[in-house]
């Protein structure tokens, strides 16, 4: 066969078309919204990499695939947490960008090394840039719309129920049109999209 796992390579491409959207949003013509065109079209680029990186582990279902796969997972979680960092303590664009580049070359190094932590390290990296933007980063954000953020978390929420009934093999059918792995991907985009739309709608300047 020539995709190991159709429905989740299939599904894994949600991100890549949320990742185009992003490249493609004329940021200039908004220009009340905080986010820079760098910050999202870095996080549009991460977006593809994550779908294809899971497209390519789905469809192959090899080693170097997962490699790719857990990429797409840190470049975005690397993401979460220096936009937090950034906001809360003032961190312009270009030393941002660089701070991300670090972390995202160090845990790829800590993927090479020891590839046995890679769900414990992504989990750590996930609450930690949830915690940083909630308790510290939001409150820099003026006029941000936090619903988008508390929406894309409930996807998030649902997703990995959803994930651990996939590992359980609860709902795990790896030839099927439609099984809990696939909706997973989906549920994911669609909360990156939404966390991106939190982004978007802070302001450069609070409302009056």
């Amino acid at each position: 066969m020539l995709l190991q796992q159709p429905a989740n390579t299939w599904s894994s491409f949600g991100y890549v078309l949320i990742g185009s959207l992003m490249l493609a949003l004329p940021y200039d013509r908004d220009p009340g919204s905080a986010l820079s065109a760098i910050s999202g079209r870095t996080l549009g680029v991460t977006a593809i990499v994550v779908g294809v990186g899971s497209g390519l582990l789905h469809a192959t279902l090899t080693l170097w695939g997962q490699f790719f796969d857990v990429l797409g997972m840190y470049l975005v979680g690397s993401f979460l947490l220096v936009s937090a960092i950034a906001r809360w303590r003032r961190i312009p664009d270009g030393a941002a960008v660089v701070i991300y580049a670090l972390l995202c070359l160090s845990l790829v190094t800590i993927l090479i090394v020891a590839p046995e932590v890679r769900r414990w390290l992504f989990a750590v990296l996930l609450i930690l840039a949830i915690t940083m933007e909630l308790v510290f980063a939001r409150r820099w954000r003026p006029g941000v719309k936090t619903a988008f953020y508390l929406w894309g978390l409930a996807a998030t929420a649902t997703a990995f129920g959803i994930w651990v009934l996939d590992q359980d093999g609860v709902v795990c059918a790896p030839h099927s049109l439609l099984q809990g792995h696939a909706v997973w991907h989906l549920l994911g985009a669609a909360s990156l999209w939404l966390s991106f739309n939190y982004y978007r709608s802070e302001r450069r300047h609070a409302p009056l």
